[in-house]
């Protein structure tokens, strides 16, 4: 049987490809030890998600491996082999400001935890497809300075820029600007996915994600804003946006079609690839646009506060063009746009909140 190594099983993306590739008739080797919990808090644990894919998928195999762990995780690269088809690597260290409150942990998790799975894979299975769930953050904060105009609602670049029409394309440079520690041990990880590919001429690629959410995410203050923003909306849990006026722009995919392109870059994969991938212009929204957008679907009233200081390395506006990747994989369709996106997540969010006042 056909394997599928995914780490951060447990997570938005990880489970998103779990259930994916299972349905297409592989095995699915899960790797998460639910480290999510220990960034961001018990209410933030993948631990659910982990019992659900063990509770519903008849060929899921999960292992409670840290990807540091050297030893550990080489067994199960042995264990399996050649019959390892695909490495879906979505496990990391995912927020700025935790970053920099244990560089140590980030960069190894987010570096060292990638470069041992690059070595396992070319050991052990070398023809396998190795997917690496990178970041936009690798281009820091090179976008800020790009020429922006203020609207009623949004920041927005000139009309007259080559990126109006598309938005961000993977000539942005990602030198001499300020990343933010998370960001800079994403670019390590990044450029040794595809030094993997072009030098061992391996099926690596780096997908430079926008923001990557969907129902199922444990969105926390320091990562996830559109599912933390749900969450808070329909709690009723105060909100605090930070700098910018809250007019700053994101890019929202669902994880749906996050593991589309997945599938598509599987099924025809190239060595060493870099594709930046996000809602682009069909689906991205701001701050405000999408606390005035939650209460137009639902009525729910946000309670927030405006802060002055930005976070270190944030975005001001960023919209990813994808369009390499569509014409390297012409068949990819999205299936969400931002409405709904966030039709879905609230009702996810409004279930849970009615569950917890039951079990309260």
């Amino acid at each position: 049987m056909r394997v599928a190594i995914v780490t951060g099983s447990s997570g938005l993306i990880g489970s998103e490809a779990c259930n994916f590739f299972h349905r297409q008739g592989f095995l699915v080797v899960g790797i998460d030890n639910d480290m999510r919990s220990y960034f961001f808090g018990a209410d933030a644990s993948t631990r659910p998600i982990q019992e659900q894919l063990q509770a519903s998928l008849n060929h899921f195999r999960h292992y409670n491996i840290d990807i540091r762990d050297k030893e550990k995780l080489e067994k199960v690269f042995l264990e399996y082999n050649t019959d390892i088809k695909v490495i879906i690597h979505t496990a990391a260290q995912p927020s700025h400001d935790w970053a920099a409150r244990e560089p140590f942990t980030d960069f190894t998790v987010n570096a060292n935890g990638t470069l041992n799975l690059l070595e396992f894979t070319r050991k052990n299975c070398p023809e396998a497809a190795f997917i690496f769930t990178s970041t936009n953050k690798v281009y820091g904060d090179a976008p800020n300075y790009l020429p922006l105009v203020e609207g009623n609602s949004r920041w927005e670049i000139d009309a007259a820029h080559p990126y109006f029409e598309e938005g961000i394309d993977e000539q942005m440079s990602i030198d001499q600007c300020k990343h933010s520690l998370f960001g800079a041990s994403k670019v390590a990880a990044d450029i040794m996915v595809q030094e993997y590919g072009k030098y061992f001429g391996m099926n690596t690629v780096a997908f430079r994600g926008g923001c990557l959410t969907g129902a199922t995410h444990q969105g926390a203050e320091l990562h996830g804003f559109l599912a933390y923003l749900v969450k808070c909306a329909v709690s009723g849990k105060p909100y605090t946006i930070f700098g910018y006026k809250g007019k700053q722009v994101r890019d929202n995919i669902h994880s749906v079609d996050l593991i589309n392109a997945f599938w598509e870059y599987y099924k025809n994969p190239r060595q060493g690839e870099v594709y930046n991938i996000g809602g682009s212009r069909h689906s991205n929204i701001s701050m405000i646009e999408a606390i005035q957008e939650i209460e137009n679907i639902a009525g729910h009233k946000l309670n927030y506060t405006l802060s002055d200081n930005a976070r270190i390395g944030d975005h001001i506006w960023y919209v990813s063009d994808i369009s390499k990747f569509k014409n390297h994989y012409p068949n990819f369709k999205y299936q969400y746009d931002i409405k709904r996106i966030l039709t879905e997540m609230i009702q996810t969010a409004e279930t849970r909140q009615m569950l917890t006042n039951r079990r309260a």
